[in-house]
């Protein structure tokens, strides 16, 4: 039987898309990358948000237009907007021929089995059960990979769905963790990629503290170059994990720490722990403490409670504290949770304007910090030869996968993917830094 996937939303949902990929392939299943041809075809779907469900619809009906041509035989939805949607799904997209939730990624050679066969699999287990350790296909290039460490979320931000998607905050064994991380390493895996919903919380509910510094030097103690971290939240920071970031030399200085809004009302509103001075006062601290530090945030632009002081103080704070990377996104009410339900919300279109001011903010900044490392030497991953631009490309530190920019750069020699080199950066163009390969 073959069997094509196709991974939508964020790098955990990918990690459980590698998982019922190997759990395919073990069970004699083909595996194949395009999607024309194959019996059944996998979409693991983000529900997130408005732009994450247009997208997976979209996708659907996109693969549903394959089918009705003969050129696909059957599809199985599974992911966030399955687990969102289970009632729906099926019967408002008739052309889906079975659903599989988050809680069962670990029937899905089940689930391909029943709509090969014709039948209607909808199979919705518990999400708040222990972490299933699952073999996994690595999909991203053999030079990184991502570690989950945990699962689910019990921080209940009024404006997210995720923990009724994905269930309480569930820790993998720290052994399990390990072992799979040395997998990678062996494997020839050069960045690891730390992720979890929220990695600061790591070990609370198995071991009654948090183990992430403890995690984070054993990983260091492997042959992984680079040790990348996302999705720190700013209430959850420890002296001991301070001291980790900056005492190991792998774990690269970028730290992904989603704020989300800086006006204290508006915090509050969301559940948010904390306030503006506290956020204030950590970023101060970190970058003391850890020099040279590139900070991520993710921003929300038209929460409820966010009038145009609150706005205004937002796009003050982001000027003051410049924060390197940011993602911003316009609010979108979601059935289901707190915030969908509060008054004083901003229309829909005003969200999105505001989002656009923060983004020019945010790209001053961005700017200045370009800038900023004209004629630094960097080291660099190589990530491959870009033939438009006929120069290599790569990133350093500062940039993650798929969400930073990436550096070009000339070099007189040949360069490997996965390789790592030191790059002069001379110039910036569009955002994207260049430079040249030092001897």
């Amino acid at each position: 039987m073959k069997v094509s996937f196709i991974p939508l939303g964020c790098a955990k949902n990918l990690v459980n898309m590698e998982q019922m990929m190997a759990l395919c392939r073990d069970a004699g299943m083909e595996l194949q990358q395009h999607q024309s041809g194959a019996d059944v075809v996998v979409i693991n779907t983000c529900g997130f948000i408005d732009s994450a469900k247009s997208e997976a619809i979209d996708t659907i009906l996109q693969v549903a237009e394959l089918k009705d041509a003969g050129e696909v035989g059957k599809i199985l939805v599974t992911g966030c907007l399955s687990q969102r949607y289970k009632n729906e799904i099926l019967t408002e997209l008739p052309e889906v021929d079975g659903v599989l939730g988050t809680g069962s990624y670990s029937r899905i050679v089940e689930a391909v089995n029943a709509v090969a066969a014709g039948e209607t699999p909808s199979y919705f287990d518990s999400i708040h059960a222990p972490v299933e350790e699952l073999p996994r296909v690595v999909t991203t290039p053999k030079h990184y990979a991502f570690l989950r460490i945990a699962e689910g979320c019990d921080n209940h931000c009024a404006y997210c769905i995720i923990p009724s998607l994905r269930g309480k905050y569930r820790s993998r064994k720290m052994e399990d963790v390990l072992a799979e991380a040395q997998q990678l390493a062996d494997s020839g895996v050069k960045e690891i990629i730390v992720i979890a919903q929220d990695i600061t919380r790591y070990g609370i509910d198995l071991y009654g503290e948090r183990k992430l510094p403890a995690l984070l030097r054993e990983l260091c103690k492997m042959s992984f170059h680079w040790v990348r971290l996302h999705y720190l939240y700013p209430d959850e920071f420890t002296e001991e994990l301070i001291d980790t970031i900056a005492e190991e030399e792998k774990i690269l200085k970028y730290l992904d720490i989603p704020i989300q809004h800086c006006n204290d009302r508006v915090l509050k509103a969301m559940n948010r722990r904390g306030d503006k001075a506290e956020l204030m006062a950590l970023f101060d601290t970190l970058r003391q403490r850890i020099p040279g530090l590139v900070l991520r945030t993710s921003l929300i632009t038209g929460l409820p409670y966010e009038d145009e002081a609150a706005f205004d103080e937002l796009c003050e704070f982001l000027s003051e504290v410049c924060i390197e990377r940011a993602g911003v996104f316009p609010y979108s009410p979601e059935e289901g949770t707190a915030a969908a339900k509060m008054p004083e919300r901003v229309d829909t279109a005003e969200a999105e304007r505001r989002a656009e001011l923060v983004v020019d903010v945010q790209s001053r900044v961005m700017d200045a910090f370009n800038d900023s490392r004209m004629g630094e030497v960097v080291e660099v991953l190589c990530e491959g030869f870009d033939g438009q631009s006929m120069s290599y490309v790569g990133r350093s530190y500062a940039e993650s996968p798929d969400i930073d920019g990436r550096i070009y750069f000339s070099a007189e020699e040949d360069v490997d993917p996965g390789q790592f080199v030191f790059v002069r950066i001379t110039d910036v163009m569009d955002g994207e830094l260049m430079g040249v390969m030092e001897e």
